[in-house]
């Protein structure tokens, strides 16, 4: 029985990042989707407006369509009189030409009747019997919205590459389409292994614990734009873990958590090794020692902690930028904010510390407790870094948190 082998030189968390995003890239292939579930999504091709919107000369105010010399000369003291022809409500139009003298009134978004060329707003008309008194004087084109102002025909509105936002999905409605062209969202598995982990709902046995890690690997995955396969749990055994790496290599990704500690049933790294390219194990951070990353098929592979604090920790650090790259969106801009830590801490790892706090009235009080507890993040609002060559961060020091969320 071969004996624990400890890990070789550790790279810095920069290094492993830098690496990993060398290895992955943003997918290629596109879908056509309904706009209603088009939200997030990266535009794969630019939108050109088949169409002006609006699509004809409208009200751009509640008021009276009349020909604007019709008004010239009028006055809050001395008003013209207009003979009122017809009503237009909202989604009415008229092809009835207003004549010299004549006026109709119209509701904001309806159609220009033909020979008006103004609106004069209802504030400065008053209506009696079949006239109407206009007491401002308009000038043409006044109070109206041109066919194609907002957006003309043949114009390249969204460009490709640009994420849909709800603002931007309503340029489709307003064109009428019912479908956006986007980019694939990349397709992740993500598989847990280990004995000792348990599918939830089934009773635990002694020295199990249930699987944490597939569930919120694949919240954060999805949060950030991939498509999620949770694979069953898989034994730490060599033909189970090379089954499951090539039963999924159709993936853009694949994410195994545990199995990769430096322990006598350490045998992904093997695996990759074997059939592809291994380019690191074991990075110098805390918690997240014995992350591994390597390259099967050309198919990027990772390998998380298996305790749940340290899996998660590393998905933030290592994964959020992985996928959003895959997935085309822009990289997420951290939150950070300035605290006080509220109690002395000590690193004595000789690693870069990643270490959770919850903020209160301005004060960061430790919150990780082991790698293996999940509450050292449920209970964070996020984390401080202590770089590896700081022990100590005194009580009243100013850090800067990076915010979870």
């Amino acid at each position: 029985m071969s004996g624990i082998t400890p890990f070789k030189l550790l790279m810095s968390r920069e290094k492993a990042l830098e690496i990993i995003m060398e290895h992955v890239k943003p997918v290629e292939a596109a879908e056509l989707v309904p706009i209603e579930r088009s939200a997030n999504r990266v535009l794969a091709k630019d939108l050109v407006a088949g169409m002006d919107i609006p699509p004809f000369d409208r009200a751009a105010m509640d008021g009276y369509a009349v020909r604007a010399e019709d008004t010239y000369g009028t006055s809050e003291f001395n008003p013209k009189t207009l003979r009122l022809v017809g009503v237009l409500r909202a989604g009415e139009s008229t092809s009835r030409e207003i004549r010299n003298g004549e006026c109709i009134r119209i509701a904001t978004g309806c159609p220009i009747p033909p020979s008006a060329d103004a609106v004069v707003m209802a504030e400065y008309t008053e209506e009696k019997g079949d006239n109407v008194l206009i007491y401002r004087a308009v000038h043409p084109l006044e109070n109206i919205s041109p066919r194609g102002e907002d957006v003309k025909r043949g114009e390249a509105i969204i460009r490709e590459g640009e994420v849909l936002t709800p603002a931007k999905i309503g340029v489709f409605a307003a064109l009428g389409l019912r479908k956006a062209l986007v980019y694939r969202k990349p397709r992740v598995a993500v598989i847990p292994t280990g004995v000792e982990v348990q599918d939830l709902g089934l009773e635990l046995k002694e020295g199990q614990v249930y699987d944490v890690n597939s569930y919120t690997l694949a919240s954060l995955l999805l949060e950030n734009g991939a498509s999620v396969t949770r694979a069953p749990i898989i034994p730490d055994s060599y033909e189970a873990l090379r089954s499951a790496l090539y039963r999924y290599i159709d993936h853009d990704l694949i994410v195994f958590s545990g199995g990769s500690s430096v322990g006598e049933r350490d045998m992904l790294s093997g695996i990759i090794e074997e059939d592809g390219k291994l380019l690191f194990h074991g990075v110098q951070i805390k918690p997240g020692k014995p992350t591994l990353f390597g390259v099967v098929r050309e198919k990027p592979v990772l390998g998380m902690p298996g305790y749940p604090a340290s899996c998660l920790s590393n998905a933030y650090v290592f994964l959020i930028p992985v996928i959003r790259k895959m997935a085309r969106l822009p990289p997420k801009k951290p939150t950070t904010v300035k605290a006080r830590m509220a109690k002395r801490i000590v690193s004595a790892s000789g690693r870069e510390q990643f270490f959770t706090v919850k903020i209160v009235d301005g004060k960061a009080y430790p919150a990780f407790k082991k790698s293996g507890d999940i509450t050292s993040l449920s209970n964070a609002d996020g984390y401080v870094i202590l770089p590896v060559n700081l022990d100590v961060i005194d009580e009243g020091e100013e850090v800067t948190v990076t915010l979870f969320e």
